[in-house]
């Protein structure tokens, strides 16, 4: 079974070192202690969605972007076919209709 906080702690260590940034460089940015920021890069630990949006900001990640690839990982380990986002309609292109 593929635990949800491995799968996020997997990813925000692979963006880290793809900046080629260190824990100490990223935790003293996200206002996290080093060791807290390793728990959760390590998946032992469930990083609040606070915590999640400091650690994003340090790397200068959406958070949007760091849940889809954690769902994208969390469909193939689970056998499913990738998630592929949808367009969605803007405003303008919508139509109402309105009872006379």
């Amino acid at each position: 079974m593929t635990l949800l906080r491995r799968e996020l702690g997997d990813v925000l260590r692979e963006r880290r070192r793809s900046q080629g940034r260190t824990l100490r460089e990223v935790s003293a940015s996200a206002a996290v202690s080093l060791g807290y920021l390793s728990e959760v890069e390590r998946g032992e630990k469930e990083a609040s969605s606070e915590l999640l949006a400091s650690i994003c900001g340090a790397l200068e990640l959406p958070l949007s972007q760091v849940l889809i690839d954690v769902s994208g990982r969390m469909a193939e380990s689970e056998g499913l076919a990738a998630t592929v986002p949808l367009p969605v309609p803007n405003e303008a292109a919508v139509v109402s209709a309105s009872a006379a």
